[in-house]
């Protein structure tokens, strides 16, 4: 393997060895703690636009897997690892991690120490921008200094037009926000009739399919960003339709009814992050992957009640209307990767669904 390196836009440098794509790539810096599910972290859209640091010190070595992919087409940036384990087959032939990223043009950087990047990381208590580059001289760091990343990362990664995820049960429209696999995984086992529509679809464009419910799905990027006509969208659809709003989805979905979201430095990432259930005082685990948080205090109480907190810093976790069937969770309940203990919430969203069906 050539010499690689990632640098930092406070100067940072680490030298390693490139795998994947020859390509030059700028990111935002995020890491994730999962031990395991490499490659649906690398395919799910909530990282467009992002190097992740992978603080498991072995990845690859499952190889990929054809039926985990959470999305076709991976949008993010770079990919950076302490150890690459240049697999390719187990039971089943499979490509490498090396030969899959090289196929979509996304580079990486292994044999680095990822423990003092991350805690590059968590000591700048501020999103910092990255580089994989093949030299680390003064015009990679002007580049990297210069690039300006996008606020516009959903309009890129949602789909341009409807389509179908037929099946034979309750009628079920999804708003792309960033769409995960996992999602339409967990509906396909409920014989849901699925709709998928872009993220800038109006409530009129939704209610025509006379749907059962609505999923907001998870996605990438700032919710601040998102502009007020999806904001509306979801006011009109979730007093006409039971709701059911996931990752960026939920974040939207208080931003609807009068919460203020807040920026997080360091992002978490990771699985098995513990979570309580407020009615009950259950405890879950669950998979995270949020840039932005909702504090108690930013929650209207007039229009909503929490419904799970992060046991670690007591943040929001989940949300539900008070006149409307509409409910939210931040973390990912289908999993892909992580713990599949939540995703009983997709079987709430059927039984909200039937309820509202009876009437």
């Amino acid at each position: 393997m050539a010499a690689r390196y990632l640098i930092l836009e406070d100067g940072s440098i680490y030298a390693g060895e490139g795998f994947g794509a020859p390509a030059v790539t700028f990111g935002e810096m995020v890491f994730t703690t999962s031990m395991t599910g490499y490659q649906e972290i690398i395919t799910n859209q909530v990282y467009h636009n992002q190097i992740v640091v992978f603080t498991n010190p072995d990845i690859g070595n499952f190889g990929i897997q054809r039926n985990v992919y959470e999305s076709i087409l991976p949008s993010i940036k770079g990919v950076v690892v302490r150890s690459l384990a240049n697999i390719s087959t187990t039971k089943v032939r499979r490509l490498t991690l090396d030969r899959y990223l090289n196929s979509m043009n996304i580079p990486g950087v292994a044999n680095v120490d990822t423990r003092a990047i991350v805690r590059r990381l968590r000591e700048a208590h501020k999103p910092l921008k990255g580089s994989i580059v093949p030299v680390p001289d003064d015009h990679a760091f002007d580049q990297l200094q210069a690039t300006v990343l996008t606020n516009q990362q959903v309009a890129q990664v949602s789909t341009p037009k409807p389509y179908p995820n037929p099946d034979v049960g309750m009628s079920v429209v999804v708003i792309d926000l960033g769409l995960k696999n996992g999602i339409l995984r967990e509906l396909s086992r409920r014989k849901c009739n699925v709709t998928v529509l872009p993220y800038n679809a109006s409530a009129e464009e939704i209610l025509r399919l006379d749907p059962d419910g609505v999923v907001l799905s998870s996605g990438p990027g700032n919710p601040n960003k998102i502009g007020d006509a999806v904001l509306e969208m979801i006011r009109k659809v979730q007093a006409r339709v039971p709701l059911f709003a996931i990752g960026l989805g939920h974040e939207l979905f208080a931003r609807a009814n009068g919460c203020r979201l807040h920026q997080i430095s360091p992002e978490r990432h990771g699985m098995n992050h513990p979570i309580t259930e407020t009615i009950t005082g259950r405890i879950v685990y669950a998979t995270q992957a949020e840039g932005f948080a909702l504090s108690h205090d930013d929650v209207d109480t007039a229009k909503l009640y929490v419904t799970y907190v992060d046991l670690i810093d007591n943040s929001v976790q989940g949300l539900r209307h008070r006149d409307y069937p509409a409910f939210s969770v931040q973390f990912f309940p289908d999993g892909a990767p992580g713990p599949d203990e939540t995703d009983g919430l997709f079987d709430e969203f059927m039984d909200t669904m039937r309820l509202r069906e009876d009437r």
